[in-house]
């Protein structure tokens, strides 16, 4: 399976950005598509998740309500829609796959992205906020 992401950039403060992850060598039937971001000198951090099998979705507390993720089966990609940035969401963005199921919003806010198991990963986007 691979994963590329898009639509990284540089925005201000309060502005918005659309990543992109688009998913080829695999099927996009049952299978959960997270993203991750990781600041410099910081632990990666699972952000959001869906399941392609019935577009179920996971997020994290700290993007909760702000981001929205998505997904168009026919085009085998996912996206996440950010809105209010922050500079602290400046960091490298990684979608991933994994069979099925997505983790749940408290795995998600509660474990180390590290400990979240995926098994495909892309090479990321980066997202910097400005102030």
């Amino acid at each position: 399976v691979q994963l590329v992401e898009s639509g990284g950039g540089l925005v201000q403060v309060g502005g918005s950005l659309r990543l992109s992850c688009t998913v080829t060598g695999s099927s996009f039937d049952d299978i959960a598509i997270g993203w991750f971001r990781q600041a410099p000198g910081k632990e990666r951090e699972g952000l959001s998740c869906i399941e392609s099998s019935d577009g179920s979705t996971t997020y994290s507390d700290s993007v909760k309500g702000r981001f929205t993720i998505s997904s168009v089966n026919a085009k085998n990609t996912v996206y996440l829609q950010m809105n209010s940035l922050r500079p602290e969401d400046s960091a490298t963005y990684y979608c991933a796959a994994k069979p099925r199921f997505c983790y749940s919003d408290y795995q998600l806010t509660h474990t180390q992205g590290k400990y979240l198991r995926f098994d495909s990963w892309g090479e990321g986007t980066l997202v910097t906020v400005s102030s």
